[in-house]
C-alpha cells in the first residue's frame, strides 16, 4: 500500500509522526466510454479554449479568478494557508462516540416521500426514532450496488453508505510497532483523554483554511508577499512520553482554571 499523507497527530503535547492509507478500495467494473459507431475509445483532451490547442499537464496551473483576471497560485501558496494543519492532524478534544451523528462520518442522502408516501415515510421515521435501530438495505446507483443504512436525522429519513465488507483493506499489511507501553503511561493517556474530554458540538469549527487561503490571493494580487508560518513538529521521544504527558495535563488544568 502506498500513503497518501505524510504528518503529525498530536494530542496535548505528545506528538506522533504517522503515515495515511487509504482504508477502503472502490470496487466498480472498469468501463470504457466508446464511440458506439466504431467503439473507439474516448479520449478527454486539455484544451486552452483560446488556442484550441492541447495543454501538457506540466503547463497547467491553477487560479482563483477576481473581477475578470486569475491571480495564479502555487503549490506552496495552499500549504502557506495554513502550514500546521497541510501537516498535523491535531486533536482538540475526545467526545463520547454516542454523541456524534452518522450524518457526520458517514456519506449520507437525504430522503423525501413522494405523493401519497407521507403517512408511511412517517410510520418508518417513528419507528426507527423510537426503537434507535437502523435499517440495512442494499441497492443500485450508477451501475454499483451500495450497502446502506437508513435512520433517521433532524426529522427526515437518512441513508448512509458503507462498504461491503470486501472493500475494506487488511490493515495487517501496516508496519505497526510492537514497543511496549506501561500501565502507569496508559493510565496518564486516559487522564489526559479525561481532561480534553467534551460534550461534542460541531457548531464551534470552522472551515478556516478556505478563508486563509482567500488572503493569500488577495496578497499576491496586490503584489505583496504573504508572511510563510514557520512549522515543524517533532515526534516525541519515548524517554520524554510522561514528562510530556503530565506538562499536558498541568496546561490542560491550567486552561480550565484561568476559564
Amino acid at each position: 500500500m502506498r500513503s497518501i499523507w505524510n504528518g503529525t497527530i498530536s494530542f496535548g503535547l505528545v506528538s506522533i509522526p504517522i503515515k495515511i492509507y487509504s482504508g477502503s478500495e472502490e470496487r466498480t467494473l472498469d468501463l470504457d466510454m466508446l464511440d458506439k459507431r466504431d467503439l473507439a475509445r474516448i479520449r478527454y483532451k486539455r484544451v486552452n479554449e483560446n488556442t484550441g490547442e492541447e495543454v501538457e499537464w506540466k503547463d497547467i496551473v491553477k487560479g482563483y479568478k477576481e473581477d475578470d483576471s486569475y491571480v495564479v497560485l502555487e503549490k506552496e501558496d495552499f500549504d502557506k494557508a495554513n502550514m500546521k494543519k497541510s501537516k498535523t492532524i491535531d486533536i482538540e478534544e475526545f467526545i463520547e462516540e454516542k454523541d456524534v451523528a452518522d450524518v457526520l462520518f458517514k456519506k449520507p442522502y437525504f430522503l423525501e416521500p413522494q405523493k401519497d408516501g407521507e403517512k408511511s415515510y412517517n410510520l418508518l421515521k417513528n419507528a426507527l426514532k423510537d426503537t434507535g435501530k437502523l435499517g440495512v438495505a442494499t441497492f443500485v446507483m450508477r451501475a454499483k450496488e451500495n450497502l446502506s443504512l437508513i435512520g433517521v436525522y433532524k426529522d427526515a429519513l437518512v441513508l448512509h453508505v458503507i462498504r461491503f465488507a470486501d472493500e475494506i483493506r487488511d490493515p495487517a499489511d501496516l508496519k505497526l510497532p510492537d514497543t511496549k507501553v506501561s500501565k502507569k503511561e496508559v493510565d496518564m493517556a486516559k487522564s489526559l483523554i479525561e481532561q480534553y474530554t467534551e460534550e461534542f458540538d460541531f457548531e464551534k469549527y470552522k472551515d478556516i483554511y478556505n478563508e486563509q487561503l482567500l488572503k493569500i490571493i488577495k496578497a499576491k494580487r496586490g503584489g505583496k508577499k504573504t508572511k510563510v508560518e514557520k512549522f515543524e513538529s517533532k515526534p516525541t521521544p519515548a524517554k520524554d512520553l510522561m514528562a510530556q504527558l503530565k506538562a499536558s495535563l498541568d496546561k490542560k488544568k491550567k486552561k480550565k482554571t484561568a476559564s
